[in-house]
């Protein structure tokens, strides 16, 4: 995404860490404006999301700890961008191994910047429909730790307003999917299939 991009001018890069999902770096920049200074970032693979929703109009959500927060949030599946991976294959594998269902309908919902005041992280966001649970879900991730529940998109909203913890990618992706889900589920069809 290329956001009207104005790269700043490297000066020195100062720290620099390779993680198991993303990089975080320190670097002395010039910015387009002239400014200078030390700044950080999380230089990080992008994401996909899906926002799943049942031909009985139910959204399919995860109750999932994260160690940061130290808490459970309510989320949509997710997960990160695997190299030389589209953010399409990404979320068909996540949303597999993180709900045990299959979608048959994908919808474009759009892209957006996750933390830009610290991370280059996009998340690319789909709208998943005809929604069929697996006989044998994959296996989860080891460290993931997920309880999969059923809302009405009310209930979603619901919760948002009043101070749920619903995490931010999950929130930006229910509004883009909103408008697509006042229409008949059933009667969708995607931008690309499975």
């Amino acid at each position: 995404m290329s956001l009207g991009q104005e790269l700043p001018q490297i000066l020195q890069q100062r720290l620099f860490f390779s993680g198991r999902k993303f990089n975080f770096e320190v670097n002395r920049l010039r910015l387009p404006n002239g400014v200078e200074g030390d700044w950080e970032c999380i230089r990080h693979p992008g994401g996909a999301l899906a926002v799943p929703v049942t031909l009985d109009r139910k959204l399919v959500l995860l109750r999932q700890y994260r160690f940061a927060t130290c808490g459970r949030l309510w989320e949509f599946p997710a997960g990160t961008l695997e190299t030389n991976e589209t953010p399409e294959e990404t979320i068909r594998r996540e949303i597999e191994e993180e709900t045990g269902y299959r979608a048959t309908s994908w919808q474009k919902l759009g892209q957006f910047p996750l933390a830009p005041g610290y991370s280059d992280e996009i998340i690319y966001a789909f709208l998943a429909l005809g929604l069929e649970k697996l006989e044998i879900p994959p296996h989860q991730d080891e460290d993931e730790d997920i309880e999969v529940v059923l809302m009405t998109p009310e209930e979603l909203e619901t919760a948002i307003l009043e101070g749920e913890p619903v995490d931010a990618k999950s929130i930006s992706s229910f509004f883009l999917a909103k408008p697509f889900l006042t229409r008949s589920v059933g009667s969708q069809s995607g931008a690309f299939n499975s």
